[in-house]
């Protein structure tokens, strides 16, 4: 980590100079948005890139690009079926993996939904945190044993974990009132959860696992927010931002945005990410759960690293999926 980035850094940028040929890769959610051009940033970069999307119609036409730039620089690119919001999907999507057994040094679990409308998903568990979190847990412990010594998780956060820690006597919202952004507040303190017990079962044997929060980015993960919703928050963002002396919020490029999952998943040093919640191409620092916070400033709530609470939650998942992960 000499070279140091930041805000603006892009995929490009972070991985400058980098081969990562010989390298194999998992990215989920690879036909929209940030999937789209991590998948391709490591592909340019010679990966072995295998691209999970719930729609393949839609992910082939999305990555033609990918396809271009591995082929230029004699990386790979291939799909897979996965539908996060139905375990079965999950489970045979880690059989196909596993039945083709190669090792990957890399997996990022970048898929996800945000600010749903209450539903469940097929297994009966709430739209987000289903989605977000238990579809990865299953996905990911299915192919740890893929994951040799060197590899690396990284699960897709935000700063949307600000909103609500995870409830774990009411992770399917049936005593309590739905919120839209408390249910996505909820799943991505889950992904960072995952994470650091991931990264405590697993970095003795020198797997390792963080979690990032990409940025503010305009993708098609906003597509369930009523009109004017984003502009709204943005302007109340820029108020506070105004009151407090600050220059007003941008939002990042999809470059920038996934400039930090490549970052955490091949150039940071293992050991400073493992475990740890980054942004920015950076580490964030831990903010007190008592201490305000903006939407966009940059820290991390310390519930959302706190190691008995992520094995309290890995202990609820394999409780709710109905697996064990040693």
């Amino acid at each position: 980590m000499t070279q140091i980035f930041g805000a603006h850094s892009t995929t490009e940028d972070v991985l400058s100079g980098v081969s990562l040929k010989g390298k194999r890769v998992l990215v989920t959610g690879v036909s929209a948005g940030l999937g789209i051009e991590t998948a391709r940033a490591l592909a340019a970069h010679g990966a072995q890139v295998v691209g999970a999307a719930r729609n393949l119609t839609k992910a082939e036409n999305a990555t033609a690009q990918v396809r271009m730039d591995a082929e230029r620089a004699g990386g790979t690119f291939e799909l897979v079926t996965l539908d996060l919001a139905d375990l079965s999907s999950v489970r045979a999507c880690a059989d196909q993996l596993n039945a083709v057994g190669l090792p990957f040094d890399l997996v990022i679990a970048n898929a996800g939904v945000m600010a749903t409308p209450f539903g469940h998903t097929k297994d009966g568990f709430e739209t987000q945190f289903g989605t977000n979190h238990l579809g990865h847990f299953v996905l990911v412990n299915r192919i740890a044993g893929l994951m040799h010594a060197g590899a690396r998780l990284v699960s897709l956060a935000s700063s949307g974990h600000r909103f609500a820690d995870v409830d774990l006597k009411d992770p399917n919202f049936e005593h309590t009132h739905y919120e839209p952004f408390i249910g996505y507040g909820r799943s991505k303190t889950a992904n960072i959860l995952f994470a650091v017990a991931f990264d405590a079962r697993h970095r003795a044997r020198g797997v390792r696992a963080t979690a990032v929060h990409p940025g503010g980015i305009l993708t098609e993960l906003a597509r369930h927010m009523p009109a004017g919703a984003i502009e709204a928050m943005v302007a109340q963002v820029n108020e506070q931002a105004a009151a407090e002396g600050k220059p007003p919020f941008q939002f990042k490029t999809i470059p920038q945005g996934a400039a930090t999952s490549v970052w955490a998943g091949v150039v940071a040093e293992a050991d400073a990410v493992g475990g740890h919640y980054c942004e920015d191409c950076q580490v964030s620092p831990v903010v007190p759960d008592d201490q305000p916070i903006s939407l966009v400033s940059q820290g991390v709530r310390s519930y959302a690293l706190d190691p008995a609470h992520a094995e309290a939650l890995w202990a609820k998942s394999e409780e709710m999926v109905g697996e064990k992960f040693s």
